[in-house]
């Protein structure tokens, strides 16, 4: 999870066949977002302790590179919403 210069996130997690634009995190990563922050992302609970999101897929070549991406996993970028609360860091409404 990296915080960009734009007020959005890029999530890097597992690839999700068939949904190039979305990735698989374990909830543990939602620890590391920035405090009063939460994704602008609905998150999907596979009831295996991880959530499916999607995002705008990564393809900036600086960003990657300076990334270190696995060939199973992937990025995505999604907005950053100010906490309304504490929803842990999952979007509501």
């Amino acid at each position: 999870m990296f915080a960009s210069d734009r007020d959005t996130y890029v999530v890097q997690g597992w690839k999700v066949p068939g949904h190039p634009t979305s990735v698989e995190i374990p909830k543990r990563l939602l620890q590391h977002l920035e405090a009063d922050t939460r994704l602008d992302a609905e998150l999907q609970d596979t009831g295996r302790d991880s959530y499916i999101l999607s995002g705008q897929s990564v393809t900036d070549v600086e960003a990657l590179s300076q990334m270190d991406i696995p060939g199973h996993e992937t990025c995505v970028e999604v907005g950053k919403l100010l906490s309304e609360g504490d929803s842990g860091g999952v979007a509501t409404g």
